[in-house]
């Protein structure tokens, strides 16, 4: 018999070096192995299947062996977290344990006991408050109806079910579901699959087999996640590979799962391959869900990652990618947070705050989609590791934060009452997409900060002596001497710059191999220019002709340039000369900027316009109210943010395209970055413009900054973590 007791989780949650090296450990095996606990329920399944030609004789006796010498004391079999609260898992578990001992009349104090335990629990079946297996009804009577002789050929229309066999002979590579199919004479060439996952595991059989694909996949996610996935990135590429083979080669394994098909997409495209979407072809249509095994258990996790993988589109006629996203959208927890608006750091302190341990899931329960399966048990070590990892990042980001303070005292920043200086926020945004460097950072920070009050100087607080000047400071660089500042304020903003850009010049050196200001000094050049224009045109109550006209100066205005240029110095390898005058980085910096400019026009033209400020919108409804069109203002108005929208997803369709391609002057590191940038735009303008009401944001800095893990442990031995 076997004793349900409590597991010792959490045995050491010491962050010394020697515990830390064994929890990666743990970790790497799993990766490399997966390890597919056994299911009490599906081995009860493979244990009723009797030899052919002889009703009276199991063909798997080492299944029933295994069931014999795997009943809990109290009765029971179940799942391999051990319980104090009976659920309908280990319920329906032990009354197909019962139903295979009686079909075979072994083990009669086996199955008494199990009768026993099913009769002191039976109101667990009955009540609709405890979470159960997906399907649990179903199943359930259906056992009912085996054990007492009935059978299930009632219940189920087989030729339905035969559609989901696989090449393995299987039924959606489950064993229970292959025996349903031969018990009921309707697939003999599934033997052959339980033969060999019989012979393989010895007796007790997996959920499923194979699940490889899924489960690394899952791991590789989870790790993601949780934020440690960089300390097995050598792991995470073997697997990636492995999946990338799999999906060129349209293995069913990786292609016939909705899940795991969508899963491996995404994470196969955000990491860089060369795929098409031509392989989610199958899901285009929402019956593809409704009418499979998915819409039938209301798997809203497939669905979600369905939904996930819709937002990946590289191209705007990807009309499956797009079909996809239509039906799948609703999902709740997709729609308030898409893809492209995830802030890394932000969601995997989330995600570590609701990680469930094992001791948790025993507590609280957990919904299954069949008995016994859960793709990858969430782990302790995992939990350990993020929870390490996520403390240590802390006390980086907020000794950061300490030094981008006194570097705004430096420079005196702090003195302009006009300027927006909110560094926490500013340094949130670099944190939490997971800059790779202290410099990259700092520099990301330090050019957000800049470029704000420089925009802030342009907007109004500045004559137009003062902004004329301060350009031409910044044209002449070096040779500043020769012009002279026509005010303190302009001369405190063009130090804080020209300073700031030598500073970072000089310490990305080592890595660059040579001086590289002259970039950075460039990219401050075409923004302020594009700043001056927008001025004059306010100033000289100039209204541009088209969107192209006032998207000329606008782009370069909205000052990405000195932010991703500044930081990029920092993200190996080396970038040439060439990269930085090739068309690709200046593609992609065009992308970024004209995505951050639509975004900023859709969320702020309201108050804009009352400023006699343009704007896209405005421009684009005033081209196409006049000339005898007859629409309203409002009219127009909607009409011109749902094309300002059109062009703002085409512009990230293509910008995700150059990111993830295999081919390209500049670096893939480089041209991450882009997409980054991209994702922060998203999620500050995912409301109001949270620059001018900070709340939003502020809140989202202190969780990622200050705020500390709300993450309950048990007790370690040392008493630190």
């Amino acid at each position: 018999m076997l004793r349900r007791t409590i597991p010792q989780s959490f045995t050491s949650w010491d962050n010394t070096k020697a515990h830390k090296n064994e929890l990666h450990d743990k970790i790497r095996k799993q990766l490399r192995d997966v390890q597919l606990p056994p299911s009490s329920y599906d081995t009860a399944w493979v244990a009723m299947v009797p030899v052919q030609g002889s009703h009276q004789t199991p063909r798997f006796p080492q299944s029933i062996e295994w069931i014999l010498q795997n009943q809990y004391d109290d009765g029971s079999w179940g799942t391999n977290l051990p319980s104090l609260v009976v659920n309908k898992d280990i319920l329906l578990c032990t009354l197909a344990c019962v139903v295979a001992l009686k079909r075979w009349n072994t083990g009669r104090h086996h199955i008494s006991r199990g009768l026993n335990f099913i009769g002191r629990n039976f109101s667990v079946a009955m009540d609709e408050q405890i979470v159960a297996p997906v399907g649990f009804n179903f199943t359930f009577s259906g056992l009912l109806s085996l054990a007492t002789g009935t059978g299930l050929g009632n219940l189920q229309d087989w030729n339905q079910v035969m559609a989901y066999q696989r090449k393995n002979g299987s039924i959606l590579n489950s064993p229970s579901a292959t025996v349903a199919t031969i018990i009921h004479g309707r697939n003999y060439s599934g033997l052959a699959y339980l033969d060999f996952v019989t012979s393989k595991f010895g007796g007790p059989v997996p959920v499923m087999y194979p699940q490889n694909a899924y489960s690394q996949l899952c791991m590789v996610d989870t790790l993601e996640r949780m934020g440690i996935s960089k300390s097995f990135a050598c792991e995470i590429s073997d697997i990636l590979d492995m999946t990338y083979r799999l999906w060129m080669h349209n293995e069913e394994e990786l292609m016939l799962d909705m899940r795991t098909c969508a899963m491996a997409f995404r994470l196969l495209r955000m990491h860089g391959y060369d795929i098409t979407s031509d392989g989610m072809a199958q899901f285009v249509e929402q019956s593809s869900f409704d009418d499979s095994i998915h819409g039938y258990l209301n798997d809203t996790k497939a669905l979600l990652e369905l939904y996930k993988s819709s937002q990946l589109r590289c191209l705007e006629d990807d009309l499956i990618l797009e079909e996809i996203g239509s039906w799948s959208a609703r999902v709740e927890y997709a729609l308030k947070c898409p893809v492209y608006a995830i802030l890394e750091r932000l969601e995997q302190k989330r995600n570590i705050e609701q990680f469930k341990t094992k001791e948790q899931l025993k507590i609280e329960g957990f919904k299954l989609l069949k008995s016994g399966y859960r793709g990858v048990i969430p782990n302790d070590e995992i939990l350990a590791l993020a929870v390490d990892e996520f403390h240590s990042s802390q006390s980086v980001y907020q000794q950061e934060l300490q030094d981008l303070n006194s570097w705004v005292a430096q420079t005196r920043l702090d003195e302009l009452k006009f300027a927006r200086l909110m560094p926490s926020i500013t340094y949130f945004s670099a944190a939490a997409i997971l800059l790779p460097s202290e410099s990259a950072r700092i520099a990301w920070t330090q050019n957000c900060i800049l470029t704000t009050t420089v925009d802030d100087f342009f907007d109004g607080e500045g004559s137009k002596e003062e902004m004329e000047n301060l350009v031409r400071l910044i044209e002449k660089w070096d040779g500043h001497g020769e012009i002279g500042f026509s005010s303190e304020c302009v001369e405190i903003l063009f130090y804080a710059v020209y300073n700031t850009s030598k500073q970072i010049a000089e310490k990305a050196v080592p890595l660059q191999k040579r001086n590289v200001v002259d970039h950075i000094a460039e990219s401050w050049w075409f923004t302020v220019r594009g700043m001056l224009t927008e001025a004059e045109w306010r100033m000289d109550k100039y209204v541009p002709t088209t969107v192209e006209e006032y998207m000329s100066a606008a782009v370069d205005s909205f000052a990405l340039g000195p932010i991703i240029t500044s930081a990029a110095l920092f993200v190996e390898p080396e970038l040439s000369e060439e990269v930085f005058r090739s068309e690709e980085y200046i593609h992609l910096m065009n992308l970024a900027n004209t995505i951050g400019r639509l975004l900023n026009d859709m969320q702020t033209y309201e108050k804009e316009i009352k400023i006699g400020k343009v704007n896209s919108i405005m421009l684009h409804a005033l081209s196409h109210s006049g000339g005898g069109g007859g629409g309203s203002p409002e009219a127009s108005m909607e009409e011109a943010k749902r094309e300002m929208r059109r062009i703002l997803q085409g512009c990230r369709f293509e910008l995700l395209r150059l990111v993830t391609r295999d081919a390209g002057v500049v670096p893939p590191p480089c041209r991450k970055l882009f997409w980054l940038m991209s994702k922060v735009l998203h999620f500050v303008y995912m409301e109001k413009d949270r620059y001018f009401t900070a709340e939003g944001m502020m809140a989202s800095a202190n969780a990622v900054i200050l705020d500390p893990l709300q993450v309950t442990l048990p007790p370690s031995d040392s008493g630190t973590l």
